[in-house]
């Protein structure tokens, strides 16, 4: 009788523990595909629009793609075109690829994508043209793949900039260090073109007296916390550069509150890259010496256009090239009175 007992028991145990395991797998799908669609407009609002735009990016909640985005969505919107910001409303489990293939699937009207050089991107634009969908490569490129058309910023100039920055220091200190943070990641020519405009405008316009020795520095870009450890390991180290080159928001900003951290201001000489509140104030605290600023409005707009006018002539121009501005102590009080104007 006991046995007969412990069996059913079993017996219902087993019943119970599947429903369970149905139940979840029921739920879980459920999340997957709410999340899935979720992350396009529904069809009703779409259908307002003449046509629909993805854009994809890496670090999407930095400020500096927020404000690319803005600039995508306003012009955008003036040509009755909806541009989202993919996977903004996702957890950060998406990659790019996944999320270029939910835009595919999706049957989207043009793709705006951060790009590099991988074979799997490659391979995901090509699809994307294959589907009728015209790909816009942004800041990065990927020239092997048949995207229409590149956004981006003079990488050569922009080295050169950088460069003239670093012959400013050295009139005062005769030799240098200097460390150019460049992204483990990056799979692109863009940050190797920059880094030859540093060194060259370094090699033809120094003074003869100057000694500047130049390093390529890799952070790993994954999240915040990947960049603070790699920056952190720099400044653990023995001998500190007297310059630091920052090719982007998250690691300007990182190693400006390292330097602060670490009692390095007036030590270590930092030349950002983007203009937020943070490290505009950081200039005008004599923490930063300087940063490169982009028209990121325009970056955004000329994505737009780009798609547009694609689907207007069946083509459109090779490149799109961003303006770019120097902010140092000399002019940084115009752009912080500008940022207290807008939140007026």
């Amino acid at each position: 009788m006991e046995q007969k007992q412990r069996k059913k028991n079993s017996f219902t145990t087993m019943v119970i523990v599947t429903l369970l395991l149905v139940v979840i797998t029921a739920i879980g799908g459920i999340v997957v595909f709410r999340l899935y669609m979720g992350s396009l407009k529904d069809i009703e609002d779409r259908a307002q629009y003449d046509r629909y735009y993805a854009m994809i990016v890496n670090n999407r909640k930095d400020t500096f793609w927020q404000a690319v985005y803005q600039g995508a969505y306003e012009t955008g919107l003036s040509e009755n075109i909806y541009v989202e910001l993919l996977g903004d409303n996702l957890s950060d489990n998406y990659s790019r690829e996944d999320l270029m293939r939910i835009a595919i699937s999706s049957g989207v009207d043009g793709i705006i994508v951060t790009a590099d050089d991988s074979e799997e991107l490659s391979g995901l634009i090509d699809e994307a043209t294959r589907e009728g969908i015209p790909v816009v490569t942004l800041y990065g490129d990927n020239p092997r793949s048949t995207r229409c058309s590149f956004v981006g910023i003079g990488s050569y100039n922009l080295g050169r900039e950088y460069g003239r920055q670093v012959l400013q220091i050295a009139s005062r200190k005769k030799n240098l260090k200097v460390a150019v943070l460049v992204s483990a990641s990056a799979q692109d020519s863009a940050q190797n073109i920059l880094c030859s405009g540093i060194q060259e405008t370094l090699d033809m316009e120094k003074d003869s007296e100057m000694q500047i020795e130049m390093t390529l520095v890799s952070v790993d870009n994954t999240n915040t916390f990947a960049v603070e450890e790699s920056i952190r390991d720099i400044f653990m180290e023995e001998e500190l550069p007297d310059i630091i080159i920052c090719l982007n928001e998250l690691t300007t900003t990182c190693v400006y509150q390292a330097v602060v951290d670490y009692n390095k201001v007036g030590t270590v000489n930092i030349l950002g890259y983007y203009d937020s509140d943070t490290i505009l104030k950081g200039i005008d605290r004599n923490v930063i010496y300087a940063t490169v600023s982009v028209d990121t409005m325009q970056m955004g707009q000329y994505c737009v256009d780009a798609l547009s006018e694609y689907h207007a002539l069946g083509y459109t121009s090779q490149y799109f090239t961003a303006d770019i501005t120097l902010i140092s102590r000399r002019n940084v009080s115009h752009y912080l009175q500008k940022e207290e104007d807008d939140e007026k």
